[in-house]
């Protein structure tokens, strides 16, 4: 089963043992990619041995393998891609060069599956059609937008980047129990007041974006009542609203990498033996920050299992139990006495000394001299000034710490988002 875009390896793993499994039941191949679904499923029924239940594993790898044909059918037909995407169950997502659209063919087959009728999946790729069919009939000849990529998609729908906020408990509160209306008056309001002014398309894409997801809600119930429609409206409000301290925003892995990593290993004053393999690593030109992150061990002890390797599970709570009703939350309450005793000796320039030291200690032990990658600087001071604002956050301001989960796009966005947060909590000025 070859296909022409790339797959996510888990999801190529489980269609191939699916494939596998069906032939053997079957005693023969069956081509996953064009079987009629009908036909599929008389297979798919030998597999589960009953009902479909996404409990148990073994189905979900059944779902996972079927998810993966659908997709390929797609990706055949109208020119679908994956994009990774940490909000899908899967882990990545289709998209679709032509119009915005986002697929999950695992949460489509499992619907189908718990159906007990997987032609509902071409009663998908049926609405998929007609959607593309529509946006590329409404095209205007020598006019047509670029192809949008998997890159597009990433940006917009993955959530990868992370940032640490200090959330005022009584002003979160009080805006999710607040009604969308009232929310959206506010922020009208407040786009009027900033300093300095946003730019004409700043405020009409704000407008159309925020605002506009604000009046689609039921004005008469509490924002916090529709949690379930709008999560990501809910914890966008709380950030304008009850933000008051925290961090920039870093892809997740360059935190989880590098950032948090940087916090239990310190400023140690020696270092361990270098083996002939990480010597070679640092002649053959390897990131020495990296290396130091590497192979410098721990002098603080780190969860065994945890979020990002840094904060215990159970550390790691809901900021309102409503958000129990969210499938994919973005907003995380962390221990913040914990996290300020994990912060408390950051120190900034001697971990600089340190990592300054081991560079120094990896060249005497190679025989190789390096000069300072301008890219390697730039990650320094980046993690620098990321653990600085979190120590800053955690031990002089006040209210909750929160982790909060953001796309590319929405962290691009965060400038404008601080220009309108200091206008919604800022005071008024009423001229007599």
């Amino acid at each position: 089963m070859a296909q022409k875009q790339p797959f996510p390896p888990h999801i190529q793993a489980a269609l191939e043992q699916i494939s596998e499994a069906i032939g053997r039941v079957e005693g023969k191949p069956v081509d996953l990619a064009a079987a009629p679904w009908a036909e599929v499923e008389k297979s798919v029924i030998k597999l589960l041995g009953g009902p479909f239940r996404m409990d148990r594993p073994e189905h979900q790898m059944v779902a996972l393998g079927l998810a993966g044909a659908f997709a390929l059918r797609l990706m055949t037909e109208q020119g679908a891609f994956w994009f990774p995407n940490r909000d899908a169950l899967e882990g990545a997502t289709l998209g679709f060069g032509d119009a915005l659209i986002m697929l999950s063919p695992f949460g489509a087959v499992a619907d189908a599956l718990s159906a007990g009728n997987l032609a509902k999946l071409d009663q998908a790729a049926t609405e998929v059609r007609r959607t593309l069919g529509q946006v590329r009939f409404q095209a205007q000849p020598g006019q047509q937008p670029p192809r949008l990529t998997a890159i597009d998609y990433q940006r917009l729908f993955d959530p990868g980047f992370l940032q640490f906020v200090l959330l005022d408990e009584k002003k979160a509160k009080s805006t999710w129990e607040s009604r969308p209306d009232a929310l959206g008056r506010e922020v009208r309001d407040a786009l009027g007041r900033t300093q300095p002014a946003l730019p004409a398309q700043v405020r009409q894409q704000f407008d159309a974006q925020i605002l506009g997801a604000l009046q689609q809600l039921d004005p008469a119930k509490p924002l916090i009542e529709q949690i379930e429609t709008a999560p990501r409206i809910a914890e966008l409000m709380a950030h304008l609203f009850a933000t008051v301290g925290g961090t920039g925003s870093a892809p997740e892995e360059f935190w989880q990498g590098l950032c948090l990593p940087l916090l239990f290993i310190g400023a140690p004053a020696t270092f361990p033996p270098l083996d002939e393999e990480e010597l070679e690593a640092f002649r053959a030109g390897a990131d020495p920050l990296a290396l130091f992150v590497e192979v410098v061990p721990y002098q603080r002890r780190a969860p065994e299992e945890g979020l990002l390797g840094a904060f215990e599970v159970e550390d790691v709570t809901l900021p309102h139990p409503s958000f129990q009703r969210v499938s994919t939350p973005r907003l995380f309450r962390l221990d913040r006495d914990k996290v300020a005793a994990l912060v408390k000796d950051f120190d900034a320039p001697k971990t600089r000394d340190a990592v300054q030291r081991f560079i120094a200690y990896l060249e005497e032990k190679s025989g190789a001299r390096i000069s300072e990658a301008e890219a390697s600087k730039q990650m320094m001071d980046a993690a620098m000034q990321l653990l600085t604002d979190l120590q800053r956050a955690v031990s002089q301001g006040t209210g909750e710490l929160c982790l909060r989960r953001l796309t590319e796009g929405e962290a691009s966005s965060e400038p404008t988002m601080a220009v309108v947060r200091k206008a919604l909590q800022g005071p008024r000025i009423i001229l007599a």
